[in-house]
């Protein structure tokens, strides 16, 4: 190290030494000569230290290790000036190390250096107090020690020095304070904003640049942007963009002046100054990325506000903003589409934009570029939502494939976003067919089986969309995407589950893919959704009663209950009420269980073996399903009546599943002769009254016949039963081969073949083999006013015919006996 230190006296008393000449090339030497009681020894001794900590960032551990800090720590406050200055010099050098802030901030420093920053220290002083402030001030509790032990002002004070070090240090402590919100109200109390403004002036360009980051900083607080323009400020800041040898400050101006942009009453002002004008103008023909890039970001964050949105679209942002997706830079192209998105909740920007920039940002969506695809898609979102013209600007750009290629995006929000842009196109029918068929369903599936609650959410209101078209709803099923649809139901997230719910009741109106829910576990899922107060939603019950519509097998099986509007079509059975949490098996699965003495499934299949032929040009039921049966061939004059009396009967939709079945059910043809027969005695009744109590009287004389109440007991319909499945060796029955039917058979024949000629009934199950039919009539008074239509019970037992009203003593006597 080699530092040599003199001590001269000019009259040495006797018991002093001569002066000496001290030579040390060893760091601990000089770092023991710091508790020398000599001032110029300390002083040497410090100014030694300074050049060699300042060789490099060894040499300052090296000190650190000697425990250099803690000898120069004290010497801070040390009363000779010279001392003091040389030992704030040495701290401030070596503060530059991560290692040594430690060590300061353990010590405490922070108060000793704000004392160095009065005005009659040394400028010395002062630069290398700030110096170390300002490495120190990178760490969160050193700020606040600053703030609480009064650092701000004397830092504030200093932005004047005559010294450009001691302004530059000053300036960038400043800087990171500010970071901090409470430190960014303080230093605006301060009047901070008239010296930072004044330092855009200074002949440095590294002050210059310190003095915008500032400001860009402290802008973000309304108030401080008041006080810019109290100042000039935003003179000032447009002056700087008109100077082109200033264009190496123009990004931090940029910045500035897009904090300003955020507030109406400043933007109002540029506006009347024709600042907004110049600043467009000035954007306009700059070719710097940087500069672009900030531009839009700083359009972005002022178009958050709505009359912020409307003084930008009056200056024709929108011009701008498409101009700068035309750029070679992705990171410019991807500021102006999020600006493009926020602009778009100004209706007139949003036409304007829709119409001129859609079909670049189509163009953008097969960049391979994932930041710039998922805010293009954003963008696009923004555009289409609540649009249709947008969204067939969309369409006509040739948009669809690539956004249905955007579906395996590696970025979730490009995805999601991908997602509801092809829901908003889907409002129209056309383009929405359109979509259909290049592929939607297929392209579902991975979003559905995401994890993000985002894209699940999306992807199953798509599936919500776009199933209402029957082939989609094939496809749907074809892919697999019903199973993790189904999956989708368990989620958390209310949002997902909500529309995982839409998804499913859409699904749900086709009888193929309704099944194929059942047999998934939605309805059981659905059920579980419904029994919690908390997770239930209208979905999820509109779901559940939709599913069940369209399944009337497992519906009756569940909930004992057809409505008039469920119409029983050929492939439905009754198995018997399930029990809760019950596998409920499908038809096929029980023709292969082997006979057993448990009740028998009574089968409905009033169709014949042959194929189906076309639908009779009737009106169809109230459900809105269809029939395509064909009578069978049969033999005689009565057989071949036989098609002509069916197609006066309502059309009735096959059960697709018996057609896919691999076990084929044997038609019923005495079911078939009783519908016959039925259309032809009972639909020329005028009266519905008449035609329900035919019906009934109809109903029992194919089933034993009425029963006297007191000899119910011995009316063995069980063992007629046994024999019928004995013979057929299964435990499916067509309803057509009971001869003897009890409660259940009667009412569930009532209702099918009620449903075939068009009289509305409800079929209900009761306890110990208990059903019955309920209609409704309406009745006429003495003096012929309409009254409103009665419930009433049907009496296919006992004296069949007679009707009960629904709520008597009578009416509950049949359903309990």
């Amino acid at each position: 190290m080699g530092k040599k230190v003199k001590k001269e006296t000019e009259s040495p008393p006797k018991d002093v030494f001569d002066p000496l000449m001290i030579e040390s090339k060893t760091p601990a030497t000089v770092v023991l000569m710091l508790s020398s009681p000599e001032n110029e020894v300390l002083a040497k001794a410090c100014d030694a230290l300074y050049k060699f900590a300042s060789k490099g960032d060894e040499n300052k551990v090296t000190l650190l290790g000697l425990g250099a800090l803690e000898h120069l720590y004290k010497l801070l406050s040390h009363e000779d000036p010279l001392v003091r200055r040389n030992a704030v010099m040495v701290v401030g050098i070596m503060a530059s190390n991560n290692d040594v802030r430690k060590l300061l901030r353990e010590l405490d420093v922070t108060n000793s250096l704000i004392s160095q920053l009065a005005p009659e220290e040394d400028v010395v002083i002062h630069e290398f107090a700030t110096l170390c402030l300002a490495y120190m001030a990178v760490e969160y509790t050193t700020k606040v020690k600053i703030f609480e032990q009064g650092g701000l002002e004397p830092l504030i004070r200093l932005l004047g020095s005559p010294d450009p070090d001691v302004t530059k240090n000053s300036l960038e402590c400043i800087y990171l304070l500010v970071q901090d919100f409470q430190n960014r109200a303080a230093v605006r109390e301060l009047n901070v904003i008239p010296p930072l403004l004044g330092l855009l002036e200074s002949e440095y360009p590294v002050i210059q640049s310190l003095a915008l980051q500032t400001l860009e900083v402290i802008s973000k607080d309304r108030e401080t942007r008041i006080l810019l323009e109290e100042y000039k400020g935003l003179d000032c800041l447009l002056n700087i963009l008109e100077n082109n040898e200033l264009n190496d400050l123009h990004v931090e101006t940029l910045a500035v002046l897009g904090n300003c942009l955020e507030d109406v009453h400043t933007l109002q002002q540029i506006q009347l100054t024709g600042g907004i004008q110049k600043l467009l103008s000035f954007l306009k023909v700059s070719t710097v990325p940087d500069i672009q890039k900030n531009a839009a970001k700083a359009i972005t964050n002022a178009a958050y506000d709505s009359e912020i949105r409307k003084i930008l679209h009056w200056e024709e942002v929108e011009t701008f903003l498409l101009r700068l997706l035309e750029t070679n830079n992705d990171d410019v192209k991807v500021a102006a589409s999020q600006a493009i998105s926020a602009m778009c909740e100004n209706i007139d920007s949003k036409c304007v934009l829709g119409l001129q920039g859609i079909p670049q940002l189509v163009k953008l969506l097969s960049s391979d570029n994932e930041e710039l695809k998922e805010v293009v898609v954003t963008a696009l979102t923004n555009l289409t939502t609540a649009n249709l013209r947008n969204a067939s600007v969309v369409a006509k750009a040739e948009g669809i494939a690539p956004l249905i290629k955007t579906l395996n995006a590696q970025r979730d929000g490009a995805i999601s976003n991908a997602i509801a842009v092809l829901t908003n196109l889907a409002l129209q029918e056309p383009i929405r067919a359109s979509i259909q068929s290049q592929g939607i369903m297929s392209a579902l599936v991975g979003p559905l089986r995401s994890t993000n609650s985002q894209v699940q959410s999306k992807a199953a209101f798509a599936v919500a969309a776009f199933a209402c078209d029957a082939g989609a709803r094939a496809e749907l099923r074809n892919v697999g995407g019903l199973g993790p649809l189904v999956e989708l139901l368990h989620s958390n997230y209310e949002e997902v589950r909500r529309n995982a719910c839409w998804a499913v009741m859409v699904c749900g109106s086709d009888e193929v893919t309704a099944f194929e829910l059942c047999r998934l576990g939605a309805l059981d899922i659905l059920e579980e959704i419904n029994l919690s107060s908390k997770r239930k939603n209208k979905f999820s019950e509109a779901a559940l009663e939709t599913l069940l519509d369209n399944n009337l097998s497992q519906k009756y099986s569940r909930m004992g209950y057809l409505s008039p509007s469920n119409i029983i079509t050929n492939g439905f059975y009754d198995c018997g009420q399930v029990k809760h949490g019950g596998k409920f098996l499908s038809l096929e699965e029980l023709s292969k269980q082997e006979l057993t003495d448990r009740r028998a499934i009574i089968f409905i299949n009033a169709k014949p073996q042959e194929s189906v032929v076309e639908v009779p040009e009737v009106s169809p039921p109230v459900s809105g399903r269809s029939s395509k049966e064909k009578p069978r061939k049969g033999r005689g004059k009565k057989e071949e009546e036989k098609p002509k009396v069916i197609q006066v009967a309502p059309t009735i939709l096959e059960e697709i599943k018996l057609e896919n079945s691999h076990w084929v059910p044997p038609p019923d043809y005495v079911l078939m002769d009783y519908i016959n027969d039925a259309s032809k005695t009972i639909l020329p009744i005028t009266s519905t009254r008449e035609q329900v109590v035919a019906l009934a009287q109809f109903v029992a004389e194919r089933m034993g016949g009425p029963v006297e109440k007191e000899e119910l007991h011995n009316f063995c319909w069980e063992l007629d039963m046994s024999e019928i499945e004995f013979d057929l060796k299964s435990n499916i029955v067509p309803i057509g081969k009971i001869k003897r039917g009890t409660f259940y058979h009667r009412a569930l024949l009532f209702k099918v073949i009620a449903d075939r000629i068009g009289i509305g009934c409800s079929l209900v199950r009761g306890k110990y083999n208990r059903c019955w039919n309920e209609v409704k009539l309406v009745e006429y008074t003495p003096k012929g006013l309409l009254l409103p239509p009665q419930e009433y019970v049907v009496d296919v037992m006992f004296e069949p015919g007679l009707l009960f009203k629904q709520g008597s003593a009578k009416a509950d006597q049949y359903k309990r006996i």
